[in-house]
């Protein structure tokens, strides 16, 4: 990310800021202590370039709106060969969004609630800037509630997207435009539910993006009666703003990385989701909900580096007792021996049909050491974020993606499978869905590494 043209530096405990834009109170603080514009090289993640940005797809041709002539209202597919560096990251358009863009509605009966924690583990220094000697974090919460309430949650502040779009260098619509997004929770409306009644999952999302890019699937699982957690890992997404007005940007973002880097990340992560576990079921949670949370029933999902730290976090963490891996290659040193808790992987054939070599070779490595009920699906049509928030506002907002399915489609599908093992492995009900092709579902094909086939 360049920083603003004539921001003037200050340093806070170690940390250099940056003033905010105008009309925003909060300070950004940066990484890096230099005065030219940050530098940073992408890495491959999973068939994605793990750049900070909006929308950076290996083997996307554009980034620009798709002709507003389309019969069907969905971006244009580009192609390009697989592996191939991306196309330049302009989307220069010649009309702003004509509406707000919104989540699609959840598809329980309860209403959803929800909340923002502000947490510190003072046991430990945050692990990309150790000047800072307590790691924080920003949760969300979303839940059950009683009854709607009068205030819609805010999907990310103003200044979250200007730099999140600055980031993925979309300059075709408004920089506040994610901010305005309609979401379908209420801000700390009074949640339902009975002591230890609702189980608990935890999210993690990818490397660069901010928790807020699964909400649509967090407001889902909380109106079929879930506490769902999101969390923030500070300096590992563009932006990450505080009570006090800070807001974080990416440390690892920069420079030269090794797969070292994301073996390190997932293990800090694992780290993050302990102690917000710890936060929400342990002697004093920080919840005023947190009775209604059974702390026998809890699992965790997340996407790219976030999926990846999936396995990380169980490997640490048995509390999990389910996961779920969406789209995420999986590092080095993380699983070293058999877990036999219920483990789902949930991906796009371009980067994990089985048998294809790269980033599939590591979920074949670490199929052989999951012992338990596991699952592999591979979604026909998906890019890399089709399992988040990203792919349908991007379609809303006219920006071309390179994906086959639409983003309404794709996150219908994601919802519906993540539901049905969270559904079969924490309240034990049958779901039929995962054993075998769907007919609703003809996109989505399970996979059997054993013998490199998928149907």
């Amino acid at each position: 990310m360049t920083e603003p043209e004539g921001a003037a530096r200050r340093y806070d405990g170690g940390v250099p800021t940056l003033p905010a834009g105008e009309g925003e109170a909060a300070a950004v603080t940066g990484p890096s202590g230099r005065g030219e514009p940050r530098r940073r090289n992408p890495v491959l993640r999973g068939g994605v370039v793990a750049v900070a940005g909006l929308l950076a797809f290996a083997g996307s041709a554009s980034l620009a709106p798709a002709p507003a002539s389309s019969a069907s209202g969905s971006p244009s597919t580009a192609s390009a060969a697989p592996g191939s560096a991306p196309a330049p990251a302009s989307a220069a358009s010649s009309a702003a969004p004509s509406r707000t863009p919104f989540l699609p509605e959840p598809t329980g009966s309860h209403p959803v609630g929800t909340t923002s924690l502000y947490l510190k583990d003072t046991s430990r220094p945050d692990p990309w800037v150790p000047t800072v000697k307590a790691r924080e974090l920003m949760v969300s919460l979303w839940y059950p509630a009683e009854s709607p309430g009068r205030r819609r949650a805010q999907y990310m502040t103003p200044k979250e997207s200007e730099l999140l779009l600055k980031e993925g260098k979309i300059t075709g619509v408004p920089l506040e435009v994610l901010s305005r997004t309609r979401t379908n929770a209420f801000t700390d409306v009074k949640p339902a539910g009975r002591k230890r009644g609702l189980p608990l999952v935890v999210l993690s999302p990818g490397f660069t993006k901010p928790r807020s890019t699964l909400t649509a699937l967090a407001e889902d699982l909380a109106s079929r009666g879930y506490v769902v957690a999101g969390i923030d890992h500070t300096y590992e997404n563009v932006a990450t703003t505080f009570p006090d007005g800070r807001v974080t940007t990416c440390v690892p973002c920069e420079g030269d990385h090794d797969p070292s880097l994301f073996t390190k990340l997932s293990k800090g992560r694992a780290a993050d989701v302990s102690f917000v576990i710890d936060q929400l079921t342990g002697p004093r949670p920080r919840w005023k909900g947190a009775s209604l949370i059974d702390p026998s029933r809890i699992a965790m999902a997340g996407h790219s580096a976030g999926g990846a730290s999936t396995i990380a976090a169980m490997v640490k963490d048995s509390r999990l007792r389910a996961g779920i891996d969406i789209d995420g290659t999986t590092p080095t040193g993380i699983l070293d021996s058999r877990l036999s808790r219920p483990f789902m992987f949930l991906g796009k054939p371009a980067t994990y049909t089985p048998g294809a070599g790269g980033p599939a070779d590591t979920w074949e490595r670490d199929w052989k050491l999951l012992t338990g009920w596991k699952r592999w699906l591979l979604l026909t049509g998906a890019a890399h974020e089709s399992f988040t928030d990203i792919m349908p506002l991007a379609d809303q907002l006219g920006i071309d993606s390179g994906a086959e399915l639409s983003g309404v489609r794709s996150l219908e599908i994601t919802r519906r499978y993540v539901r049905a093992f969270f559904d079969l492995h924490l309240l034990k009900r049958a779901q039929p869905l995962l054993d075998k092709p769907s007919a609703r579902y003809p996109e989505v094909k399970l996979c059997a590494p054993e013998t490199k086939t998928c149907e």
